[in-house]
């Protein structure tokens, strides 16, 4: 499996004296953050001090926020105030890159002959599905908008897609359309 590098992430939580299970002179700063493009979890040394959903550059490259990239983490590994976040920092990200999550809606497959990628997101059943898919024939979707203009009947698309990579960042569900 070739290994995936973020650009950008968004701070979840940031903790000034580090952990606080560690002792003494081994505490350093620690910030928590969600990678923008794959939602990679991942556990950084700062800099300076840094904001909660604040967007820091993460890559390969002058970091002036960050000084390196600790370790990868899993949901479990987060902090408590670190998965109270993560919500709203995934619908932060999915607004800033809308037209690729618009892009899904328009591309969508089968995953298998009973199931559609579509299907995974939250509220969306069969007959939703069929008015999604008769809807992006006629037309590609715009924006999160033009989806909610054009059927009525679907709930937050923002909403759907921020939940659906939250429940693939927790390891809810074996399908991942977004995580990787």
């Amino acid at each position: 499996m070739q290994k995936t590098y973020e650009d950008y992430a968004v701070v979840l939580d940031f903790l000034p004296q580090g952990y606080p299970t560690e002792k003494g002179f081994k505490r350093t700063p620690i910030v928590q953050l969600l990678g923008e493009t794959h939602f990679s979890l991942l556990e950084a040394i700062p800099r300076g001090h840094l904001a909660s959903h604040e967007r820091v550059f993460i890559g390969k490259g002058n970091r002036k926020k960050i000084n390196h990239i600790k370790r990868r983490l899993s949901y479990d590994d987060l902090t408590s105030s670190a998965k109270v976040e993560l919500p709203y920092v995934v619908e932060e990200v999915a607004e800033r890159c809308e037209q690729q999550f618009v892009d899904f809606f328009n591309t969508s497959r089968a995953i298998t002959i009973r199931y559609h990628q579509l299907e995974l997101l939250s509220g969306v059943g069969k007959k939703l599905m069929n008015e999604l898919l008769t809807q992006r024939r006629r037309e590609k979707f715009k924006n999160f908008e033009d989806i909610k203009q054009r059927i009525p009947s679907v709930p937050d698309p923002k909403k759907m897609i921020a939940k659906r990579i939250v429940t693939e960042i927790k390891g809810e569900d074996k399908y991942h359309i977004f995580v990787f």
